[in-house]
């Protein structure tokens, strides 16, 4: 049945949907990638408010590169993604060390959000500042795309693109899931010194798991900025986007493989039903999706706390059960 669906979603765009049904779909499969990186440690117990940080570093590092150095955006992710291991050890290793956990690691990380928006809005001579920034155009005339420069104007070749990395993202959810890493972090997660006195290395289990979802993230950041060709510090870090990222996983269910997918769908479609219901309301109050994220999100944790996919799940397993 997986593959069918596989089958049937890989043929998407030869359906005759237009351009734009078309876009919402790489973009549900890019912000699905995005939230299942968010995932991997959340769902371990590790509450994270700042990815967006790790979304911006790597976003900006493809442009900026390839903007004042003519550096590849090959090359700039690669760079966005040492960046961001650096950032995520930086941060993570003294609160793992020091056992800054719940709570106060949720804020340590929610500062690191509001930092790297600000010092990208800072930085305005470099980055554009609040007006965001445009990467310098590799298409020539005649020329549908340019893979130097990770630009192509057919949105068929993104789509099977960000398919595939989408893919490798629930490849690595799954490795996680099975691996020792998800049943050390959940012991270390119901009681920390007790995992520690029976031989976890608490803070190298932590720190791993940050590290791989820190550097997914990142690659998210490269890949929105290429396919989008326009980021500000809204779009791609602060608070707004990692806030985004909690609700969007929590609504679609963190502990199902394919639930921050769902999530993407979810709030993508709510941000567009939103906005066409709305209009000019919503351009008004920018900022009314990101209310109706945080009184849904409160809403969710009540009376959904394992989201849409999880839910749905467990009520299809007490249906399927024989009475």
């Amino acid at each position: 049945m997986k593959y069918l669906l596989l089958a049937l979603l890989a043929g998407t765009p030869f359906y005759g949907i237009g351009n734009y049904p078309l876009h919402l779909v790489i973009m549900c499969l890019l912000w699905g990638y995005v939230y299942t990186s968010w995932s991997i440690m959340g769902r371990l117990g590790l509450v994270s408010f700042g990815h967006g940080s790790f979304l911006g570093i790597g976003a900006y590092s493809v442009v900026m590169l390839w903007n004042h150095f003519g550096v590849s955006p090959w090359i700039g992710a690669v760079v966005g993604v040492v960046l961001s291991a650096v950032v995520a050890v930086i941060i993570g290793f003294p609160c793992f060390r020091f056992k800054i956990v719940g709570h106060y690691f949720a804020l340590v990380t929610l500062a690191l959000s509001e930092v790297t928006r600000l010092i990208i809005v800072a930085l305005r001579d470099q980055t554009g500042g609040s007006l965001g920034a445009t990467p310098n155009t590799a298409l020539a005339q005649g020329n549908a795309w340019s893979f130097g420069a990770l630009q192509f104007s057919d949105k068929i070749v993104w789509f099977y693109a960000i398919l595939a990395v989408w893919l490798a993202g629930l490849w690595v959810w799954a490795k996680v899931d099975r691996g020792m890493t998800r049943l050390a972090l959940e012991a270390i997660s119901h009681e920390e010194e007790a995992a520690a006195s029976i031989g976890i290395n608490v803070t190298r289990s932590k720190l791993f798991v940050t590290l791989i979802s820190a550097v997914m993230t990142s690659i998210g950041g490269a890949l929105y900025a290429q396919y989008q060709l326009y980021i500000n510090p809204e779009t791609v870090s602060g608070i707004s986007i990692s806030l985004q990222m909690v609700f969007g996983v929590i609504a679609g269910g963190m502990y199902v493989m394919l639930g921050p997918t769902v999530g993407a769908v979810f709030t993508l479609l709510l941000a567009e039903g939103l906005r066409l219901a709305l209009g000019d309301a919503f351009k008004q109050f920018p900022a009314l999706d990101l209310a109706i994220y945080g009184l849904m999100l409160v809403l969710f944790i009540i009376h959904m706390p394992k989201g849409i996919l999880g839910t749905a799940q467990e009520a299809w397993g007490r249906a399927s059960r024989p009475h």
